[in-house]
């Protein structure tokens, strides 16, 4: 053996961070000390790792699928602007009005959702929301393989995906008021660097920290 690792070798046998385990020899671990189980890898006495069941390995709910993007993919036909569209005209105020009431209406929606699910106080909107439509939102590339929508098709998409209901006629008054109702949050939106601290799934998963598996294994610190 290198003399120069003896003095590693019997430190780290002492510390118990060396073991003659798995039928390893121990001329064959003294060669090569970080050959040895990382402890926080062992299953003796490792809660990470622990048969029974394991707290940090319990499903996290904020990583959980969410809500807002559930759904299988979507036809883009379904929620794309059909050939020769015209949606419906009325006074912008007043389908402002509407739209703001639909925007809470859970029975849009075969699942109890409604817009304020996912976007209560302009939560879920990706600062991208803030630019003029047509632009690229994810939940479109995601589901309908659509590269870019407009704002009423993007309206569609939330009833068809998160809402998992049929789209709206698109000659509706219903979709004209949400378009419209949507427009004006749309407008009072300002993206925030801190916005997503009042995500609660955008949190550290808590069984992330203090992790004993987590920490450094002492044969990869640096020399």
């Amino acid at each position: 053996m290198n003399w120069q690792l003896k003095p590693l070798v019997t430190s780290l046998i002492s510390a118990g961070l060396l073991t003659l385990a798995l039928g390893a020899s121990g001329e064959a671990l003294a060669a090569n000390p970080c050959a040895a189980k990382n402890p926080c890898a062992a299953k003796a006495g490792n809660p990470c790792a622990a048969k029974g069941k394991n707290p940090c390995a319990a499903k996290n709910p904020c990583a959980a699928k969410n809500p807002c993007a559930a759904g299988d993919k979507v036809d883009p036909k379904l929620v794309m602007r059909p050939k020769g569209y015209k949606p419906f005209k009325a006074e912008r105020a007043t389908l402002v009005k509407e739209g703001e009431s639909l925007w809470k209406d859970t029975k849009l929606s075969t699942n109890g959702m409604s817009c304020n699910t996912c976007h209560t106080n302009n939560a879920m909107f990706a600062p991208s929301f803030s630019k003029s439509y047509p632009h690229p939102v994810a939940m479109a590339k995601e589901k309908g393989g659509v590269k870019q929508v407009q704002l009423d098709e993007m309206v569609q998409f939330c009833m068809v995906v998160p809402m998992a209901a049929k789209p709206l006629p698109w000659n509706s008054r219903q979709l004209a008021a949400l378009t419209a109702y949507t427009g004006e949050v749309q407008k009072k939106f300002k993206p925030s660097p801190g916005a997503a601290k009042k995500n609660p799934c955008a949190a550290k998963n808590p069984c992330a920290a203090g992790n004993p598996c987590a920490a450094k294994n002492p044969c990869a610190a640096k020399k």
